[in-house]
């Protein structure tokens, strides 16, 4: 990157790591250094919680207001109807409107934590596309948006591109997707005066056409900024892990897990890592970023506290350090584990360890379980197991029972 930006923006998320693409980034700076400019981010209600692969673009928009600018959350009240087929190998499944409603007001729990709603100038809004997209009449909405787009373009973009190459249907439904967010940046820009879309970089394409729309159909200039694909240093995909998603809704992992997950990053990850998701200044990242030894170890405990707090708060997080040093360096068993309650019947009559592994979410399957045990990475309070036919009773309840997979994941297993 050899331009020198003047907008404090652009400043930080380029030193930071964030910046992969844009449309035309001077422009943008000078637009940055002028005015209050509104910038949204889109989010389909696919799910009940965002996960961490979303955290990037959360901290984007947190930037953002930081730096005195307007976030725009637009949640895909009307998208999710439709599904996103950037990527993927079939169609998403599709949910019914009280679904994607739960959805989104469960996914506004997050967004609270990292960005400050409001009614002033750089005050954050939400709004949702369902306003726009749900009452869209076809035959205008073809006459007036549709005749903009060059289905030959279109097919030319690697989201579609791809599942065309490799022979996996792509539904009339899916390929309206694109044309919809086109169309989502163009009511954005006459509603709210909005300037920017910001995504990920497999949002490009799409992003590239709401610019061209609304250059189009409104004769405005707007911009899009893309943030790179994330991959961890070994190559796995970000915010993944073997138990699955990573969740930010503290209902749907805890935030011990959440921790835990931060504290396991590689070493050749941390120093990364602590630039995108924490505010840590840039040089200490980078200090940090490059101890070695077991000294990485005290900056990966930094790293999970910091991200922990922004997304759980400083008393999650610190609970979290507290059970892991009473798991890890105490050979305790600490009270935040993951646990999994075993009725007392159930228990009276005995449950097999290898389905105790699989409900405590230690191992997929009851295959999964057993090829960890005869592997030697099974442990019941720090002991290894060897039986794969041992039987779990009241007895042995007594008191908490620890489970441990590998080093690192760990669960409680207790009677109710």
């Amino acid at each position: 990157m050899t331009y020198t930006p003047k907008s404090e923006f652009l400043r930080i998320i380029i030193e930071r790591g964030f910046l992969a693409d844009c449309t035309d980034l001077q422009t943008l700076d000078e637009q940055l250094t002028k005015n209050i400019v509104p910038a949204y981010i889109g989010y389909d209600a696919t799910a009940k919680s965002l996960h961490v692969g979303h955290l990037l673009n959360i901290m984007l928009l947190r930037w953002f207001q930081k730096t005195g600018h307007k976030p725009i959350t637009l949640m895909g009240g009307g998208t999710t109807k439709v599904g996103d087929p950037s990527f993927r190998a079939d169609e998403r499944p599709l949910l019914s409107n009280a679904q994607i409603d739960e959805n989104i007001a469960s996914m506004k729990q997050v967004f609270a934590k990292y960005l400050d709603y409001g009614d002033a100038a750089q005050d954050a809004v939400m709004l949702n596309n369902a306003e726009w997209l749900d009452g869209l009449n076809y035959l205008e909405f073809l006459r007036d948006i549709g005749r903009h787009f060059s289905v030959n373009r279109m097919l030319s973009f690697e989201s579609v591109k791809s599942r065309i190459d490799r022979e996996q249907s792509l539904s009339f439904l899916e390929f309206n997707y694109m044309i919809l967010q086109a169309y989502d940046f163009l009511e954005l820009n006459r509603r709210h005066g909005c300037l920017l879309q910001m995504g990920g970089s497999d949002q490009w394409g799409n992003i590239v056409n709401g610019v061209d729309l609304t250059r189009r159909v409104a004769e405005t200039q707007i911009f899009g900024l893309t943030t790179p694909l994330l991959t961890t240093s070994d190559g796995r995909k970000m915010g993944k892990s073997q138990g699955g998603a990573i969740w930010l809704n503290g209902d749907l992992l805890s935030p011990y897990e959440f921790w835990q997950f931060w504290r396991n990053t590689t070493d050749a990850d941390v120093g990364r890592f602590l630039k995108l998701y924490t505010e840590m200044p840039v040089d200490e990242c980078d200090r940090l970023g490059a101890l070695e030894g077991s000294e990485i170890n005290h900056a990966k405990v930094i790293l999970a506290n910091e991200v922990t707090t922004l997304c759980h708060g400083a008393e999650a997080a610190a609970a979290a350090e507290a059970t892991a040093r009473a798991v890890f360096e105490q050979g305790g068993t600490g009270e935040d584990l993951p646990s999994v309650a075993i009725a007392r019947s159930e228990a009276d009559d005995g449950v097999s360890i290898v389905q105790l592994f699989v409900r405590a979410g230690l191992s997929k399957s009851g295959k999964d379980a057993k090829r960890l045990i005869s592997e030697g990475g099974a442990r019941v309070n720090d002991e290894v197991v060897s039986d794969m036919g041992r039987i779990v009773t009241s007895a042995d309840l007594a008191e908490p029972m620890k489970l441990t997979a590998g080093r690192k994941r760990h669960a409680l297993v207790t009677v109710e």
